[in-house]
């Protein structure tokens, strides 16, 4: 990958890492379930008046907008509201890396390979020392409901993949603007009997250019300019090369919420983060150094007959 490429990478990993202390921002003004709703309202409108479907079934393209955008940031941003840290969440929410491959094995039949079992052992050690210590700065509620968004994230991951066999090729960005108008209708609904009017008459009072300054962020620089750029980088470049940077989307969580937020996190969190990290780490790195090593052990040990 050329330096330019490298820092649109970059780029795009700081600005996604940067997107959960915009939903923090905005959480403060406007009832998380109707930002979504708004947030969908500003991904959609007026591009999907430009950009044509993308050429998948109906069905899938529903179920696709019900799963990884209705499901996932309502329970995102429900479970930010009541007590995940912005930081914390960051990386929770890549458990989808897991539960992605939990649903692939289930729905799919996909085998799975040492890496991935080591992998999704040592991340979920991990989030079971982050989940013990609710109370500390977070609670239950808010780490189990993004631990839904993870789940929700992945099983739109799954219909994604069904969804594109024998389908022509088609831009990311046309997926993204027609899937956010399936769920801007079912977060509206949501809002209406979950927070009520009330909430939204308040939000409206509330909301200040910070308000919209997130809800701006969130629409057009996470969601739009963020996938541009990251389907443009896996359309030129091997999986493999890209798809490590988004590690380090946790760690710009991370820090940010820190510097900006003064999150903080306990002794026995941190512990849980390195393990969660590890577990993502095994998961993309460890096949290949498991065959390195197999290699190497083939090549040291293979039996030698002497001729007598």
């Amino acid at each position: 990958m050329n330096k330019k490429d490298t820092c649109l990478g970059l780029l795009t990993v700081v600005i996604w890492g940067l997107n959960f202390i915009a939903i923090h921002i905005g959480l403060n003004t406007v009832p998380p379930l109707l930002l979504g709703s708004l947030r969908f309202c500003a991904v959609t409108f007026p591009l999907i008046f430009i950009i044509p479907r993308p050429p998948i079934a109906w069905r899938w393209l529903i179920a696709l907008g019900l799963t990884i955008n209705t499901g996932q940031f309502a329970f995102l941003f429900m479970g930010m509201k009541l007590g995940m840290p912005s930081g914390l969440a960051s990386l929770i929410i890549q458990a989808q890396v897991f539960f992605t491959l939990i649903f692939a094995a289930a729905l799919l039949a996909e085998k799975w390979h040492i890496n991935h079992i080591l992998g999704l052992l040592t991340a979920a050690c991990g989030m079971a020392v982050i989940g013990a210590q609710h109370g500390v700065n977070m609670t239950l509620l808010g780490f189990i409901l993004t631990v839904g968004a993870a789940a929700s994230w992945a099983m739109g991951n799954i219909i994604t993949r069904k969804s594109s066999i024998g389908t022509p090729a088609y831009s990311a960005l046309s997926l993204v603007v027609w899937s956010g108008a399936i769920a801007i209708i079912p977060l509206l609904i949501l809002s209406y009997f979950i927070e009520g009017p009330a909430a939204w008459l308040n939000a409206w009072h509330l909301a200040d250019i910070t308000t919209i300054s997130s809800l701006i962020y969130l629409a057009y620089i996470a969601s739009l300019v963020g996938y541009v750029i990251w389907s443009k980088l896996l359309a030129k470049y091997p999986a493999g090369l890209v798809s490590p940077l988004a590690l380090l989307v946790p760690v710009v969580g991370i820090a940010s919420s820190a510097i900006l937020f003064n999150e903080h996190l306990s002794v026995y969190q941190i512990i849980g983060v390195l393990l969660v990290m590890l577990g993502l780490l095994i998961h993309v790195f460890g096949q290949k150094y498991l065959e390195n090593f197999s290699s190497i052990l083939i090549k040291n040990f293979k039996p030698t007959h002497n001729k007598t």
